[in-house]
């Protein structure tokens, strides 16, 4: 059965007779894979090792493939962990009992983003040696693969040059931490039924990388709304800095992920979001000038 939710790979639960259901997850193939979502299955497999301070939140990869010898796809077998996606959790709960869901995720984040890394960029590389390369290179291939699928590229274009300028500030007391990648609500499990909203497990580091904690899409998500339910995330993670050097970091970064939203869109069919990609980035870019 192919399972909903999935924005990337496609995933399916598989069931046999007499034994415990497993998740399949295959990735598209390498035709279909843009530069910045290039052999994802790869990076998330060699991450697993970094990821042990959440272990027991974590599936098991029992099998996984990439010598499309079977088909021409990447394709991991992993255990079926227990819970519902957060967001079905959420429906059932009232907003009340939403706050200790995001004290545990912001628990969960900050040890991951304490984990030290060996260079800046995708686990699988390329890795480089100063963050402020690694940044450009996103954008340099956001831009690319927006273009490629025929989209307005030029206020990313804009941005790379912007973060040319601003390699001093990118540097500044940069050090590989470990970046989840994609990792907020609807990559989240939480207990079925009754008792505490509590999180069960966490799937899908396929975008994992080495980085500046601020810059991960995590931070990215839990800093754009506030509420007194998912304010209880800076609780346990700690506050972001407030300085004018973070704060300009940051914009860079929202560019970053702005790019990835757009470009995700289009791949999706989601075309009538697009303007509200090219507003808000608009918006960034006036901050940044």
């Amino acid at each position: 059965m192919e399972l909903g939710g999935g924005m990337y790979n496609n995933t399916y639960r598989v069931e046999f007779a007499g034994e415990q259901p497993v998740i399949l997850r295959v990735a598209p193939e390498p035709s279909r894979q843009s530069r910045i979502e290039r052999e994802l299955m790869r990076n998330e497999h060699a991450v697993q090792p970094f990821l042990a301070p959440i272990a027991s939140l974590l599936p098991r990869i029992l099998a996984v493939d990439f010598t499309h010898q079977i088909i021409s796809r990447d394709w991991m077998i992993q255990s079926l962990l227990p819970g519902v996606p957060a967001p079905e959790g959420f429906k059932i709960r009232p907003r009340s009992e939403w706050g200790p869901f995001f004290a545990q995720l912001g628990a969960i984040t900050r040890q991951l983003h304490d984990v030290r890394g060996p260079h800046f960029g995708p686990i699988t590389g390329p890795g480089f040696s100063r963050w402020s390369d690694a940044v450009i290179a996103v954008l340099q291939h956001t831009a690319a693969d927006l273009e490629d699928v025929g989209l307005d590229a030029r206020d990313v274009r804009e941005a790379v040059a912007i973060a040319e300028k601003n390699r001093p500030l990118l540097d500044e007391a940069a050090k590989p931490r470990l970046l989840t990648g994609d990792l907020f609500t609807i990559n989240c499990l939480v207990r079925d039924g009754d008792g505490p909203l509590t999180i069960t497990g966490v799937i899908d580091f396929d975008r994992a990388t080495w980085g500046l904690p601020d810059a991960d899409w995590t931070i990215f998500m839990a800093s754009r709304r506030t509420s007194t339910e998912r304010d209880e995330f800076w609780t346990t993670y700690g506050p972001l800095s407030t300085d004018a050097a973070a704060v300009q970091r940051r914009l860079i970064y929202r560019v970053v992920h702005l790019g990835a939203i757009r470009l995700e869109r289009q791949r999706t069919g989601r075309v009538d979001a697009l303007a509200e990609s090219y507003e808000e980035m608009s918006e960034v870019l006036a901050g940044l000038r």
